[in-house]
């Protein structure tokens, strides 16, 4: 699954749509679209969105022992 099929039904299972958390996390729904269309988010982008969404991010990476850092 893609960040951008993520993000859309995060907003489905919100009930808002990409242009109001567009505006939530303080973008243009262009400027939104834009990223969206090139893949290309920062990781303060997603902890912004899911600030806005009432969710939470995870950004780790996982050792084979199990270890996240």
């Amino acid at each position: 699954m893609t960040v951008n099929e993520q993000i859309k039904i995060l907003c489905i299972r919100n009930g808002i749509s990409l242009a109001e958390l567009s505006r939530k996390i303080g973008l243009t729904p262009q400027s939104l679209n834009g990223k969206m269309k090139r893949e290309k988010f920062t990781v303060y982008d997603l902890e912004e969105m899911s600030n806005a969404l009432g969710c939470k991010f995870e950004r780790f990476f996982v050792l084979p022992n199990g270890e996240k850092i």
